[in-house]
């Protein structure tokens, strides 16, 4: 007990959490692309390794749906919103609103809305606006912000959460 009360200090929150879900047998999200009108439900990780073709359905579901593009998305980002999903008790499908995005996509979005990064890290495939039925941003908002496993950004009048692995950061939009 000891032990985990001194790794507890010394290990950074981010590092400690990376544990604690690679003790999981098998790691499960749900998905539904609100431009698309997708869904998926799948195990991207099983036996201590992400199953490559749940990652394939994935990237599928997070391309930019204006022009078809797809990126692969970063295993950290999942871990995100599995550790999300876990810490609300929740079994919805997560929103997707913005996945991945084109610096095309990402440049006609900076020219007509407000918020949006010349650099955004939706075009690295670290970063997914979302919603979550049952749930409001606020209390998405909080709880992602104690995960302390990248970016948070607020948009409460365009009724989304921005997630990202960047830095550990707040804002609202």
């Amino acid at each position: 007990m000891g032990i985990i009360t001194a790794a507890s200090i010394i290990i950074p929150d981010k590092t400690f959490a990376a544990i604690e879900t690679s003790l999981s047998p098998e790691r499960r999200l749900s998905l539904y692309n609100i431009h698309t009108e997708e869904f998926l439900d799948t195990v991207y990780w099983k036996d201590g390794h992400y199953v490559p073709g749940a990652l394939a359905e994935i990237n599928q579901l997070f391309r930019d749906w204006r022009t078809g593009k797809i990126k692969p998305i970063n295993p950290e980002l999942l871990e995100l919103l599995f550790d999300l999903r876990e810490k609300l008790g929740n079994t919805r499908p997560f929103c997707i609103v913005s996945g991945y995005r084109t610096p095309r996509s990402n440049a006609i979005l900076k020219k007509t809305q407000k918020g949006v990064a010349r650099n955004s890290l939706h075009m690295y495939g670290k970063a997914v606006d979302i919603r979550l039925p049952g749930y409001s941003l606020r209390s998405l908002r909080s709880t992602a912000i104690e995960l302390k496993q990248g970016g948070v950004g607020y948009y409460p009048y365009s009724k989304f959460l921005h997630l990202d692995v960047g830095d550990i950061r707040s804002w609202t939009g």
